[in-house]
Formats: C-alpha cells, structure tokens, sequence
C-alpha cells in the first residue's frame, strides 16, 4: 500500500512539472487548418480602408456607458439600406477590376435552389410565405433560388437576382446579362430563349445547351456540342461551391426573401474575391 502511493506521488509530480506544448513551442509546428489559410488569404486581399471609409458613416456611435454594438443582425433589425449595401458591394466588385480583372464579352448563367425548412414549428405555425416549391427531377424542395451571370473568361459574378424557388430559370435571363455580351452560355433550361437573349444583348450568339424530348432524341452532333459547351459552362460552379461551401450559404438563414438577398449578395461579392485571389496578391 505504502508502495502504490509513493508511485501515485511521484506520477503526480511528474504530471505537475511537465511542459505544455504551447509552452514548449508546439504551436510554431502546428501545421495551419484549410480554413486558418482561407481567412488569411481573405484578409490580405479585401480592401479593408476602403471599405471601412463606407460603412463608418453609418456605425453607431453610442455615448456613455453601455455595451458596444456588434453588427447588424438581420433577424433581429431591419434590412440594411439598399443604397448603402449597393456602395459597399460595387466597392468589393470594383476592386478586382482595378486590378487587371476586367469583364469580357462572354456571359454564363445559371441558378441554383437554396433550401429553407418546411417546417411549421414556430410561432406563426406556418411556413416562410415569400419561399416556394419545386421539383428537380424525382426531388421536391422548398426555398428561394439564386440567379446569377458570371464572367466567362474571369469566372467573376457580375449579376445576380433572387427569386422563390418554383421561378423558372429563364424567367429572369435578361437580368443576368449586361448587355455587351458576344457569346451567352447556359444549360438545357435556357434553351429556346435566343429572342429573349438578342432582345437585351443583340450581338450575342446562343450558346445555351439543346434540349431533348420524349418525341425527340438529340443527336450525336448535337451532344458533342453540348459537351464542348459544357466545358465552358462549368465555370459557373465553382461560385456556387464557394458560395455554398466556403461560405456556408447551402440553406437560408433568415424569413423572407430580401433580407436572404442582401445576404446573398454579400457573399457573392466576396467570393469574387476568392476567385481573384491569386491575381490580387501578385
């Protein structure tokens, strides 16, 4: 018994004086998560003088004692003023630009559905009103979708709009455009619009994929070029996945469908800045 406990105290001592890896340097080793190398890429490449100058006007200052504010949180407070939000997102977009990332000639759409809880256990016992349904392929969701037009060359969004999810995609094309476009790229729900697309940008050729029917089949050529448009096309992803992903807009946060537009937004502006980072910190 005697025994057993001088090895408890001498294991207890030893416990005591042993080092913590912080105070042993471990920390300088540590190898940096991805998300640790993406916030410091983000914060060497946004203009934060810049966009300090346009928000500081409208921070509250409060006087006296009391608890500092925090931000504006859109589920709680109002929606942000429209000219105030469209400053701040014209100065994040314009910052690539001066940059050397100009918007070509080429435009891609498309739009992607962004899924908000159907469920009714609130304090209304109803759904948000402003969300609808659809279905894609065999699968029903409910929530808002997410237009947007982006640079064919530079992959940056330079449009955007937001709608009830069962809005069909090319109800909102002509939003989506610029007007200088050459070429116009887009998936099989974009097909037949080519009225549509000359009416806003006349000198834009129709790259949009053909679309098949039950009656009848694409051909061989036909899909040989879908494929080669598609190429081209698949650029517009990548601001879906970092919008989605990195930025974790794959569900809506807030009722109704403004305030999930200025959130929305926001975060395709700053991933314009991830898209542009490589070309921003040379």
């Amino acid at each position: 018994m005697l025994v057993h406990s001088r090895q408890l105290h001498n294991q207890e001592q030893g416990l005591m004086r042993q080092d913590s890896f912080s105070e042993g340097g471990f920390e300088k080793y540590r190898e940096k998560a991805r998300k640790e190398q993406f916030l410091e890429g983000m914060d060497s490449v946004i203009p934060w003088k810049e966009l300090i100058e346009v928000i500081e006007p409208f921070y509250p200052k409060p006087k006296g004692a009391g608890r500092r504010p925090t931000g504006i949180d859109l589920g709680r407070g109002p929606v942000p003023d429209e000219t105030t939000i469209c400053k701040f997102l014209h100065l994040v977009n314009q910052y690539p630009q001066e940059n050397g990332m100009k918007v070509s000639r080429g435009t891609i759409v498309d739009a992607s559905i962004i899924s908000t809880p159907s469920s009714t256990k609130n304090k209304k016992k109803a759904r948000d009103p402003e969300m609808r349904q659809t279905r894609k392929g065999n699968q029903w969701y409910f929530g808002m979708k997410a237009h947007i037009g982006v640079d064919s060359r530079t992959k940056l969004i330079h449009s955007m709009v937001t709608t009830s999810a069962n809005v069909h995609d090319y109800q909102v094309l002509p939003d989506l455009l610029h007007g200088e476009e050459t070429p116009v790229w887009g998936d099989a729900a974009y097909s037949g619009q080519r009225q549509a697309i000359t009416d806003y940008a006349p000198r834009a050729r129709d790259f949009t994929q053909a679309k098949g029917s039950h009656n009848r089949k694409l051909t061989e050529a036909e899909l040989a070029r879908n494929r080669n448009k598609s190429r081209v096309r698949a650029k517009v992803e990548h601001q879906f996945g970092i919008i989605k992903r990195q930025f974790g807009f794959s569900k809506v946060r807030y009722r109704g469908l403004d305030k999930n537009a200025h959130r929305l937004f926001l975060a395709c502006a700053l991933s314009n800045l991830v898209i542009a980072n490589e070309t921003l910190l040379k």
